[in-house]
């Protein structure tokens, strides 16, 4: 049995969505309102004011440098950082529309955390240069003879070398996938500046060695798996990466080629398949697999290596970045946008702290000992995050004299969110509908509650917003045939009736009988045990669900209550039409199976289930989980005042297209 226990502090953070472009529903559906809804759970649970909540714009890299150009040879006349700052804004805004509940949502080239986030980078990097973890490797670099500039990043496109791998692009050393390799290994690499195969020349950057952090990455792997909260393919991603190098030949003409090979190198274990002609061959030190890669290129052996930790590359010399402070005579180098995005939340936490609570340490909120990190990401940005992310925080714990395992960040990654058949992405077959345009035809809570309980812990999942594909379709869209009928019931709608039906329902039945029987003033009586018992069920189930981040099981479990309290209020009274006696109980009852729907719904709709709030007139100390199981006379003492429910009001609102006029 898993032990529930929650910190006394927390810190959340959304990822951060690339400062090229405004939202998709990718961006929201996948990392975002997850987060938002744990952010807004842990409030309730431990405090809003221990809880604080962070994202922001990543700015910098090779990637805005190339978006922002096109939107030059489009008319753009502003700065690169004009275009950075308009997508910032259009970014936030939706966000707020939303119902994001971030306490900051910044930018890492934008004040104020701008100097901020400058002056962190460079402390950190002073810090793991002091500690001894920083190599200068001078490396092979992809080079635009035409354009005569350095490729970095997504400046350039191939195919991942990494044996397996089912990412859609390779980049300049790292896959969509996070997996990382020399840029001499990518297949068909081009420029996208140019289109042109580039070459390679020389070039130095600083690097991690996430290599000798190792041991340690096993033993929180080990913790994870024992904690029992981490996703199963979080895990199995992580294992992946902790494997020991190795060379994958899935066909070499001549086994004697691969022997003759196979004596000049380093130590090794080696699995050659010789009816089949191919081999695994696995080292114990990366360097060995590379001397081995050479061997193999000099015998003119085709390979594929396999997933393990190489080191990581902190630097790049991409103009629009973060200048690297000066070391060992180099001094023409900014930050890769990688790494320096993994500890922008570290200066948006120091940012919102400054400006709101001057004097508290990002530190003590990071790794105290009262305190935890959630960060919520998309699955391809597992590698970043919790393999080479967690090395750097190991040194960071290191350097403060705290064991390097000590209060490490809790990843929850979520599954590919698709619309239609492709993966939720601007770059997708079918063009991915912004947020705003999402607005246009449900409400942010009808949404918030869909994606919400899209099980993405375990599973990709289709987005099929049938409104929206019946108005592309009435524009002249060709819509793919793969997406089916596209007439009839819209699922996405689903989550979201139980709020405009069911819970409306209740919730006004409620009201509109303690006004026509009881002129307001709800009964003194305690609840009865049968309705105790299940809200005390459901307080369970839902805390546990929510503490392993099953945000899916959680809406079940209130799903499933609200349903039942209906059927059960709806029972007692039509009993009360025969024996009046009966209608006080059912009433008190009602109320108390309302408040608690209301509490538990409150991360996934907080507007609607505060306008409930309100009407109940039950102050703060409704929200506040230490009263989750008082009675309903704790909250409405004698003589307690209820707003007055106007004819045909709703708490829970459908989007102005849903509506159908009355005849």
């Amino acid at each position: 049995m898993i032990e529930v226990k929650f910190p006394k502090r927390a810190v959340i953070t959304g990822g951060m969505p690339y400062g090229d472009k405004a939202l998709h529903f990718g961006h929201l559906g996948g990392p975002f309102i997850p987060a938002d809804i744990y952010a807004r759970f842990l409030r309730d649970r431990i405090g809003k004011d221990n809880v604080i909540y962070v994202s922001g714009t990543d700015c910098f890299g090779a990637g805005i440098e190339v978006k922002f150009q096109a939107a030059q040879a489009d008319g753009f006349a502003g700065s690169i950082q004009d275009f950075v700052a308009g997508n910032h804004k259009l970014q936030k805004e939706m966000f707020e529309a939303y119902g994001s509940s971030m306490n900051m949502y910044a930018a890492s080239s934008l004040e104020p955390a701008a100097s901020r986030h400058k002056a962190m980078s460079e402390n950190l990097f002073n810090t793991w240069y002091k500690q001894g973890y920083l190599r200068m490797e001078e490396v092979q670099l992809f080079y635009d003879e035409e354009s005569e500039t350095f490729l970095n990043g997504r400046q350039v496109e191939g195919k991942c070398p990494i044996n397996g791998c089912q990412s859609e692009k390779g980049y300049a050393d790292e896959c969509a996938l996070g997996h990382q390799y020399a840029p001499k290994e990518l297949i068909d690499p081009k420029s996208v500046i140019t289109g042109k195969t580039p070459t390679l020349r020389p070039n130095k950057n600083w690097y991690f060695d996430l290599e000798r952090f190792s041991e340690d990455l096993k033993k929180r792997h080990s913790q994870l798996k024992e904690r029992g909260i981490s996703r199963r393919f979080l895990l199995s991603y992580i294992e992946d990466f902790l494997k020991d190098p190795a060379i994958l030949i899935s066909k070499v003409e001549q086994l004697e080629t691969l022997y003759a090979a196979c004596k000049k190198m380093p130590s090794h274990a080696a699995d050659i398949k010789k009816e089949k002609k191919s081999a695994v061959l696995t080292f114990k030190a990366l360097k060995d697999r590379e001397t081995a890669c050479e061997i193999l290129r000099e015998h003119g052996i085709r390979f594929r290596t396999g997933t393990t930790l190489t080191p990581f590359r902190l630097t790049g010399n991409v103009k629009w970045g973060i200048k690297v402070p000066e070391k060992d005579g180099i001094d023409d180098q900014t930050f890769w946008v990688w790494p320096e995005s993994l500890w922008a939340p570290l200066s948006f936490v120091q940012t919102y702290l400054d400006l709101n609570r001057p004097g508290e340490s990002w530190d003590d909120w990071w790794f105290g000992d009262d305190s935890q990190v959630y960060q919520f990401i998309g699955e391809d940005n597992i590698y970043f995050y919790d393999i080479a992310g967690m090395g750097l925080f190991m040194a960071l714990n290191e350097a403060a004299g705290r064991d390097r395992l000590a209060n490490l960040p809790v990843v929850i990654p979520s599954r590919h969110l698709f619309f239609g058949n492709s993966k939720a992405a601007s770059s997708g077959k079918l063009r991915a509908p912004a947020a705003d345009e999402l607005l246009q035809y449900y409400t942010a809570e009808q949404l918030r509650m869909h994606f919400g309980h899209m099980a993405l812990q375990n599973n990709s999942v289709k987005f099929l917003p049938k409104a929206v594909f019946k108005a592309w379709q009435a524009q002249g869209v060709d819509l793919p045939k793969d997406l089916g009928d596209i007439e009839g019931f819209d699922a996405t709608l689903a989550e979201g009736n139980l709020l405009t039906n069911v819970f409306n329902r209740l919730a006004r039945s409620c009201f509109y009988s303690l006004q026509q029987y009881f002129e307001g003033k709800l009964p003194s009586l305690e609840i009865s045990e049968k309705t105790k018992q299940m809200a005390e069920t459901l307080i369970q189930d839902f805390q546990l669900a929510m503490y392993r981040f099953e945000f899916s099981r959680a809406y079940d479990f209130i799903d499933k209550y609200l349903r039942d309290t209906n059927k059960i209020f709806d029972a007692g009274m039509k009993e009360a039409k025969e024996n009046e006696s009966l209608r006080p109980a059912t009433l008190i009852d009602g109320f108390y199976a309302m408040r608690v729907a209301a509490v538990l719904l409150h991360p996934f709709a907080p507007e609607g289930t505060e306008a409930i709030a309100e009407y109940l007139n039950f102050g703060p100390a409704m929200w506040d989980w230490a009263n989750i199981h008082k009675p309903i006379s704790f909250f409405a003492p004698e003589g307690h005042q209820f707003k007055f429910l106007e004819p045909r009001i709703d708490f829970f609102l459908k989007h102005p297209s849903q509506i159908v006029p009355r005849e």
